[in-house]
């Protein structure tokens, strides 16, 4: 039986070079195959590497949990290739959702509806809402439209691991496991989509991403952000209806502090933090911005970019502390930033990637 199993994973994942522009539809066609087959596909949306599978093959849905190594309670979100797709998905569609579907596809935005029918229970691990989205990526949705179907896909990573923003972290992480990975560069947003659940009223934010708070404050008036989203410890979820609610999430193999508090007071709490860590004879990694990288002396300093530019630093941060892993660093010491725009998605990740490890400067 161990054996079977073993044959299982060893798959021969191919990669399909595309340009993200205008990409071979002729490589787009072998990778809708697979999908249409029930099998795995990596592909590149503007926020991270997506792991895609027919959303309404449940065999399929259940080879990208196992590929993945995902807690089936974990629900996944449905990518369309039109507005037009969501209807069969879902049970009926708010004035609120026409309005932000409108605005805000294709693009970095998730909402969650009540599911209809034809959606296989392991699709939405169980629930009865259904999280659903349009990527704004040319690959991805000549991907979609081709398949002809609507796409589940989490990030292309092993779960719990920093998500992929190249195709290489994808190989790194599911070499064996997957069939494809349509490789179209790195990905221009770098942090997920943002959830918002359109079941509840007001409409919450379950995760923040690439759609920041303030914009769907502005379009829809009342907005209120779920605890979790600003969460400085691990708060009790008995059902999580979003994705990077739950579960540990966007972890590198090192240890993660996050330093958070005025700047110069964060400055000097990383500056001490790292004298600790080495005289007790780990490798140190401290993660920064451009207008610190001066002051620190660790083994391994990485600049996330500059604080006047979150959408940089976004684009920077999976990357970042995967390069810390490549390094063998054995702690990671991050400098916080101010929860607006941009940066409330990154400290949510950051956050979470520390274990809510957070110390106050």
């Amino acid at each position: 039986m161990r054996s079977f199993h073993f044959m299982v994973w060893m798959k021969k994942t191919i990669t399909l070079k595309v340009d993200p522009q205008e990409p071979d539809m002729e490589k787009i066609r072998i990778a809708a195959g697979f999908v249409r087959r029930g099998g795995l596909v990596a592909f590149p949306t503007e926020t991270v590497y997506g792991l895609g599978a027919d959303a309404l093959n449940t065999k399929a849905v259940q080879a990208l949990f196992e590929a993945k190594k995902r807690p089936l309670d974990n629900p996944p979100i449905v990518h369309v290739g039109h507005v037009r797709d969501v209807r069969r998905l879902v049970e009926d569609v708010s004035s609120d959702g026409e309005k932000l579907m409108r605005e805000f596809w294709p693009g970095p935005l998730t909402l969650i509806f009540r599911r209809s029918k034809i959606v296989p229970d392991v699709t939405v691990a169980g629930l009865d809402t259904i999280a659903i989205r349009m990527p704004r990526h040319n690959v991805a949705l000549a991907l979609i439209r081709i398949s002809n179907c609507p796409i589940s896909a989490p990030s292309a990573n092993l779960a719990g691991k920093p998500s992929p923003t190249l195709a290489r972290h994808v190989l790194d992480d599911l070499n064996g496991r997957i069939d494809a990975v349509l490789d179209a560069g790195p990905t221009n947003i770098g942090v997920e989509s943002t959830v918002l659940d359109l079941t509840v009223n007001p409409p919450q934010v379950l995760r923040p991403g690439g759609t920041p708070f303030e914009l769907l404050k502005k379009a829809l008036g009342r907005v209120e952000l779920n605890p979790v989203v600003t969460a400085e410890k691990q708060l009790p979820v008995e059902k999580a209806r979003s994705p990077g609610v739950k579960h540990k999430h966007y972890a590198p193999d090192a240890d993660v502090v996050v330093v958070e508090g005025e700047l110069p007071a964060v400055v000097e709490e990383v500056v001490e933090l790292t004298k600790f860590y080495k005289r007790r004879g780990s490798t140190v990694g401290v993660l920064c911005t451009d207008e610190t990288t001066q002051y620190y002396d660790a083994d391994v300093v990485k600049s996330l970019g500059s604080r006047s530019d979150l959408a940089s630093v976004a684009r920077n941060l999976f990357r970042l502390l995967r390069e810390f892993d490549l390094e063998k660093v054995d702690v990671i010491v991050a400098e916080g930033l101010p929860l607006e725009g941009l940066g409330l998605a990154v400290m949510n990740r950051l956050r979470k990637a520390a274990g809510y490890n957070i110390v106050k400067a």
